[in-house]
């Protein structure tokens, strides 16, 4: 069985009580009834009914047809409380302009009633239908303003939790990005290194056993510090600390090891303090020194780097670059690059890659100290 909605259960309630209203004075009344005793009644509660839906015509309506059933009417019953519920609806719903005009015509025309003797309403009587009216067209517009202050609350709510959800998202985002450069950084560069290694150590095998022994040890050292590095990221995803390190696998303390590392003879030229540096800072320098050494012994061509690392005005500088054919590193993904890119562009740096003018390839990067965006 459908339930009847609260606004509908109102309009009965009042509808029931102004019929058996007028029903109790006509049996009090010794006049017969006549036709407007009936017409009018029938057609003003019905007007109630449409409140909702139309609620200026059922204003409207209900008035006209209350208006004419005190003074042509013969049955004194109370269908004045419909007026009362007409404009309390009216203002309710925004139509508060049309419920002050009608209320103050109600009024006038009770005055002018009253003063031509037509139905004679005493003081009192006229002064609580004024205060009647006042309060149904007020309390009207004070239910709509505090229905559109719960609605506004209720927008704004779910705007916050959109807003919410928008930035759990980017955050997401921006995580997935955060562990797909860490996990290329660890495996990507050392698993290159190793393979560079072992071509090495396959080739000098025969002829010249020493390098061989070296590029092995080299391969055995990366691949040990791969696999540390790797279960310290597995921690991190799966929020277990297992006494990670206070600073980074890769760092510039541990300079000379990440240029070991790469197999290449580099140049190292530092210069100012690199052991009081954000961790921050400290791993995005190592990560891209890293890179950029891999991508040296990957694709130049060439066993020589030169690398620059220096702490000035605020910002580490680093540069890296080669003298090797291969100028533009065309065989790799890119993800390298631009793993670097965002890795600078994250602290409010910046970075730059691309061949020499003189031959050669040369990757120059800018990280502020304190991490400005």
């Amino acid at each position: 069985m459908r339930r009847l909605s609260a606004s509908t259960a109102v309009s009965l309630g009042v509808v029931a009580v102004a019929l058996a209203g007028t029903l109790v004075a006509g049996l009090r009344s010794e006049q017969s009834p006549s036709v407007l005793d009936v017409v009018l009644p029938i057609v003003s509660c019905g007007a109630l009914m449409l409140r909702r839906r139309l609620p200026v015509t059922s204003l409207i309506v209900v008035v006209v047809a209350v208006s004419a059933y005190y003074p042509l009417a013969r049955f004194d019953g109370p269908l004045v409380v419909l007026v009362f519920v007409a404009l309390y609806t009216a203002a309710d719903q925004g139509r508060l302009a049309a419920a002050i005009a009608t209320g103050a015509a109600v009024l006038l025309a009770m005055g002018f009633g009253e003063a031509h003797g037509s139905r004679h309403v005493d003081d009192g009587t006229f002064g609580a239908i004024t205060g009647w009216v006042v309060a149904a067209i007020a309390f009207g517009g004070v239910t709509r303003n505090r229905r559109a202050y719960l609605l506004e609350a209720q927008r704004r709510a779910l705007d916050a939790e959109h807003s919410k959800e928008e930035e759990a998202r980017r955050r997401e985002s921006e995580e997935r990005l955060r562990i797909a450069r860490e996990l290329h950084d660890v495996l990507g560069h050392n698993i290159s290194m190793i393979n560079v290694q072992a071509s090495a150590a396959l080739h000098g095998l025969a002829r010249r056993p020493e390098k061989a022994e070296a590029a092995l040890r080299t391969i055995k050292e990366t691949s040990k510090e791969t696999l540390r590095e790797l279960r310290t990221t597995l921690g991190v995803l799966r929020q277990v600390d297992e006494d990670a390190p206070t600073r980074p696998a890769d760092s510039l303390a541990r300079l000379p090891e990440l240029v070991a590392a790469s197999g290449l003879e580099v140049a190292v030229e530092p210069s100012g303090p690199l052991d009081d540096v954000p961790t921050e800072v400290d791993l995005a320098a190592a990560r891209i020194i890293r890179e950029s050494l891999t991508n040296v012994a990957r694709h130049s061509g060439t066993t020589k780097a030169t690398l620059s690392v220096s702490n000035s005005a605020g910002n580490i500088l680093i540069r890296v670059e080669d003298d090797g054919p291969g100028a533009t590193y065309t065989e790799g993904s890119g993800f390298g690059l631009q793993g670097m890119r965002e890795r600078a562009a994250a602290l409010g740096g910046d970075l730059e890659a691309g061949p020499r003018p003189e031959g050669g390839f040369r990757v120059a990067a800018r990280l502020p100290l304190n991490g400005d965006r």
